[in-house]
């Protein structure tokens, strides 16, 4: 983060801390509910808590003082160091108190859900359960997870949705979605994907549909048509990323057709939450945060749907 951009976010953050609600994100009138809500991804103000600009404890607070938005989506690796019953409190009673939803934590670094042996797999899920647990005291409705494995196409299809049928069964238990997300290699495949959850074949095993994750191989240059991905994902999706880098001077992400985008996950029948994930370096977080939560409000405003 550059020094003016730091000032910036220094300068908004004492304001939200004082308690005031700053005008960047503005509220409109309709007549009825729109077809999805907004809430906000806490990767999207990672360099902010990388560099402990912000206190990632803050978060709940942050997403209302700063952009009002009223749901928020945990990242598990900011509260690795620091993982206890206390911080989850704190938490709960920030979200609490700023009138933001808990909605879900989005798990990384905790091992391979398609591990080579059963046993391998089995771990995974054991570290996995910690922030399941954090996830029910939050009342959040979802973990979200990656389906990594190794081996061919079909091997890695089966080993990952064992491991996820495995996490499924214990998060019934607590009354919690396991979510995948395209984020990688087979992953970012629709296809593989999609095979990998009808093998699953758990009520609480779907997905997590992201804009812009459709690198699955990056070295090479292998992608997958994002359109098609999202479009596959859809029949399993409990909840929406929507991946942002650049805006052109109308305000119109540069990557993804959002419009298109969310007419996909409309027709799919898709009611719920689509969360803001700014990974653009132009912009600064804050900037980009922000031209995000505006070009969402517009697709509210154009959508006939109601949000159930």
């Amino acid at each position: 983060m550059h020094d003016q951009s730091r000032r910036q976010f220094l300068s908004m953050l004492t304001a939200a801390s004082a308690g005031a609600l700053l005008p960047v994100a503005q509220s409109f009138a309709v007549e009825q509910e729109p077809w999805f809500r907004i809430s906000l991804a806490q990767w999207s103000l990672h360099r902010a808590f990388q560099n402990r600009t912000a206190n990632p404890q803050d978060f709940p607070r942050l997403a209302r003082r700063l952009f009002d938005i009223d749901g928020v989506e945990y990242v598990n690796q900011f509260y690795s160091d620091n993982y206890s019953a206390a911080l989850t409190r704190k938490l709960q009673q920030q979200a609490d108190g700023e009138g933001v939803q808990s909605l879900l934590i989005m798990v990384d670094g905790e091992g391979d859900i398609g591990a080579e042996t059963d046993a391998a797999r089995k771990q995974t899920v054991a570290r996995h359960q910690r922030w399941a647990e954090m996830a029910k005291e939050l009342d959040c409705h979802s973990i979200r997870v990656n389906a990594h494995s190794h081996g061919s196409y079909d091997e890695q299809m089966k080993k990952a949705a064992d491991g996820l049928h495995l996490l499924g069964e214990y998060c019934e238990g607590l009354g919690l979605n396991v979510l995948v997300e395209n984020h990688g290699g087979l992953s970012s495949n629709g296809e593989w994907l999609s095979g990998v959850m009808r093998l699953a074949d758990h009520p609480r095993v779907g997905t997590l549909p992201d804009f812009g994750n459709f690198h699955i191989d990056r070295e090479n240059g292998l992608t997958y048509d994002r359109y098609r991905g999202v479009r596959e994902l859809m029949p399993w999706a409990k909840a929406i990323s929507a991946k942002s880098y650049d805006f052109d001077e109308n305000g119109e992400a540069v990557q993804t057709d959002f419009q298109r985008m969310l007419d996909i996950v409309r027709t799919a029948g898709y009611r719920g939450w689509v969360g803001i994930e700014y990974e653009g370096n132009r912009l600064s977080e804050i900037e980009g945060i922000e031209k995000t939560l505006a070009l969402l409000q517009r697709m509210q405003r154009g959508g006939q749907n109601r949000f159930l």
